[in-house]
Order: structure tokens, then sequence, then C-alpha cells
């Protein structure tokens, strides 16, 4: 059964367990059979969310293997790539094969390869929305319309989601943001850095979070 807008937390998992492994409960178990059969169905309702979060966990990578096929020419030539993380299923597309070198039009190349992505999307997690995020290197915008690589990677993401739109993913489900060069993956003090660094990213959100420690988010290869 799928549970629909519901977000699920390690936290609050981890106190709902913690009340009922506690005296508190014990003393609710003695004192009303009515906070008896609450407690019965706090524990069942944990176990559903959980079972839903494994459930789309186990999806997102049945999806990201799917994409790995399609798009392996792309991954052996480093113009793509796919991590799962607690922020969901990440496709990541090098600038070069989307834009031309500071514009933000999508290129003729861009369309087979955003058409491979579009198709799984509606095939296989139609009910997910999708993050797409712009991001640029630190060189500043010289010979260009843009103000600032914030723009520009602004323009890219939002071009990117009018693409996926066109191709029948819901408006709804879809939304855009540009974060010039505050997020780096890599050394912008190299060429190498900086082309990892020139990106936009199409993210399979997920529905259940799982919820971590604060500078502990493990990537999931």
């Amino acid at each position: 059964m799928k549970t629909k807008g519901i977000v699920l937390t390690g936290t609050a998992v981890l106190v709902m367990l913690c009340f009922l492994a506690s005296g508190c409960a014990v003393n609710f178990y003695k004192q009303s059979p009515r906070s008896k059969k609450k407690i019965k169905e706090l524990e069942a309702k944990v176990s559903e969310l959980e079972e839903a979060r494994m459930a789309e966990q186990e999806k997102f990578t049945q999806v990201k293997r799917m994409l790995e096929r399609k798009l392996k020419s792309q991954i052996a030539d480093d113009q793509v790539s796919i991590r799962m993380s607690d922020g969901g299923l990440v496709i990541m597309l090098s600038d070069n094969i989307l834009f031309d070198s500071g514009k933000a039009e999508l290129k003729k190349q861009a369309f087979p390869i955003l058409d491979k992505v579009t198709a799984i999307i509606k095939r296989e997690v139609p009910d997910k929305n999708i993050g797409i995020g712009g991001h640029t290197d630190n060189v500043p915008i010289t010979y260009s319309d843009w103000e600032s690589n914030w723009e520009l990677s602004a323009a890219r993401a939002t071009n990117v989601l009018y693409y996926l739109e066109k191709k029948g993913i819901p408006a709804k489900r879809l939304s855009a943001t540009g974060y010039g060069e505050y997020r780096p993956i890599a050394s912008n003090d190299d060429p190498d850095g900086r082309a990892r660094n020139r990106r936009v990213e199409i993210a399979i959100l997920p529905e259940f979070v799982e919820e971590r420690a604060a500078g502990k988010d493990k990537n999931i290869k």
C-alpha cells in the first residue's frame, strides 16, 4: 500500500521507539487500555512508514540502474554521473553537453540525453517531484549578457525545466534553482575542477526522508 504526503524522519521514529521502550509506555499500558491500543496503532504506523521508505529507496536504486544503462556512453565520457544521496537520486550533466560557453540555450545534442532521462522519470517515478539545479565555476563573467554566474546558473536550470515540462513532466512537480558558484563539487583552482563544477543536476526527490546527523550525509554508490 502506498502512503502519500507523509515525510518520515529518523528522529520521529527514534522518539517513538524510545517512548515505547520507556517507563512511560509501561505506565500507559498499566493505566489505560485505550492508551495501550493507541501505542499499538503508533507502532503499526511507524512500521508502515518505514516499509514505504524502504520501498521508495529500492525503487530509486532500480531507476539508477536504468539510467546508467541508457546513459552508458555519456557516463564513460565523464559527461554524466548518477548518484544516490539523502536528497534523492541525482543525475549530474556536464555543462558542455547542454550549453555553449556562457549561454543558457540548450544545444540540440542535449535533447537525446534529456529525452532518455525524461522517459524514465515519466515511466518509473511519475509521482515524484523533480528539482533542477544550475551550477557554475567561480570564474567571473566578462563577455556575456549575464550579470553574474548566479543569473547564468538560474537561466540554465530554468531552461532544462522548460524542456522537461515540454516533454510531459507536469509543471507542478518541477522546480529550478540557480546556485552559481556556491556549491562546488571540486576545487576551482584547476581547469578539471572548474569543468566538474559547471553542471546541471536533475534530482528525483524522495517522498520519505531519513534524517541523519549533520555532516553525515552518505552517498550511496
